[in-house]
């Protein structure tokens, strides 16, 4: 890495340096300053691509991207805060492994964010007398990421790699044994987790509400509006398109609506708007990092580079970056390394590569709170509800690291070591 590469790189290590440390150090300035922050920063690297590169190709590309990532989550946090389910009596730990291994299903056909913002509420309310963190950072794991590794709609970089020419059900037939792996070790992990903490609560107090439970759901009629947006998923031109029907799904959702059922759902745009303004300055300030992955690939990776590269390369900083635009960094170093032509002829020759970057995209994307979008509008809900969240760093140390990457590690020994 020269050192102009290094400074282009400085504001991206600078946003994620104070993503990191001062909501821990300074969280009541942080939350004061949070937008002034990452906009700042983004507008540090906007203006050198600008204005000393004239760089306005790779400027149109990332503000296409950003938005269509913003007009899917958002319309997607719309649409579901219209929904309300509700459920009555204590779930059990064995009842809360049911729940997180339907919402891994479920996240394969909503997509991640969809069923995150769908079942995230219910999941609180469900815990509500002994909701922990841990409850909130596996459902991050599962639901928001690693559930939703079986088809392109389940995840934003499979999503782009269907785009690329990846076929649909490609994914799912090489990807099942992958997600039963992960998944299932993921649901067990949790599973001895929520024991314990079952056991604590029950003996710190035995009053408790044992009514059985009691599922009842309102607002329906956004599955029209959440279908609407699934089906703008497949639209490829012309340009924003597809982001306009979003936009106006989740218009139609939000002032359709009864009141009592946002009400209920305690619905406000806080946490999209956070998400907004973090990830515009994230898009942003990474555009160095990934042209300095694009352009040095072979460099980095070796003439012929294992899988197990692929995996961890694409895993790491998947954990640092958004997944979605490492994803396509990766694929995009995997065709210079193999000088394939397009991608029918990788997945022909390198099958096992892409496996590795798809999985790596998915799992990894759970490991920090920007790996992946839904992650930060979960951790916002979960405060609305008065649950104690983990900062930037404890959800690495506390959690990513005990429970998330003893699983990864499996992963690669079972499937990518060789």
């Amino acid at each position: 890495m020269t050192l102009a590469e290094f400074w282009t790189m400085l504001p991206f290590a600078l946003l994620l340096g104070a993503m990191a440390a001062t909501p821990v150090f300074a969280p009541r300035w942080w939350l004061r300053h949070y937008a002034k922050v990452a906009l700042g920063l983004g507008a540090v690297t906007a203006g050198y691509y600008l204005l000393v590169l004239k760089d306005t190709h790779s400027l149109g590309i990332t503000a296409h991207e950003y938005a269509s990532f913003i007009a899917l989550v958002g319309s997607l946090f719309v649409v579901s805060g219209g929904i309300h389910i509700s459920v009555k009596g204590e779930a059990t730990p064995l009842m809360n492994v049911g729940f997180l291994l339907i919402g891994a299903i479920l996240a394969n056909l909503l997509g991640t964010t969809g069923a995150a913002m769908l079942l995230i509420r219910p999941w609180i309310r469900m815990n509500r007398h002994r909701v922990t963190a841990h409850h909130i950072v596996f459902f991050i794991f599962l639901v928001a990421n690693a559930g939703g590794c079986l088809t392109p709609i389940g995840d934003p970089p499979l999503f782009l790699g269907f785009l690329q020419g990846i076929p649909f059900w490609w994914v799912a037939t090489h990807c099942w044994p992958m997600w039963l792996t992960g998944v299932g070790l993921l649901l067990l992990i949790f599973y001895g987790l929520d024991h314990i903490d079952f056991r604590r609560a029950q003996r710190g107090v035995r009053d408790r509400e044992n009514a059985p439970e009691v599922w009842k759901i309102e607002g329906l009629p956004n599955l029209f509006f959440l279908a609407m947006i699934l089906g703008a998923v497949f639209i490829p031109k012309p340009v924003f398109l597809r982001e306009g029907l979003m936009l106006a799904a989740a218009a139609g959702s939000y002032f359709t609506t009864k009141k009592s059922v946002h009400a209920a759902n305690q619905f406000d745009f806080h946490p999209v708007q956070e998400v907004a303004i973090l990830f515009a300055g994230i898009f942003a300030t990474m555009m160095p990092a990934l042209d300095w992955l694009d352009q040095d690939s072979q460099a980095l990776l070796g003439q012929h580079p294992a899988p197990a590269i692929f995996y961890w390369g694409t895993g790491v900083l998947s954990s640092a970056l958004d997944n979605a635009p490492t994803y396509l960094g990766f694929l995009s170093a995997l065709h210079g390394t193999a000088g394939a032509e397009n991608i029918h002829s990788l997945l022909t020759t390198h099958p096992h590569h892409i496996l590795a970057i798809s999985i790596a995209a998915v799992f990894f994307g759970a490991a920090t709170y920007i790996g992946n979008g839904p992650n930060f509008m979960v951790k916002a809900i979960a405060e609305q509800n008065q649950v104690r969240m983990p900062t930037f760093l404890e959800f690495i140390l506390k959690f990513s690291v005990p429970f998330l990457v003893p699983v990864l590690f499996v992963l690669w020994l079972a499937f990518f070591r060789s």
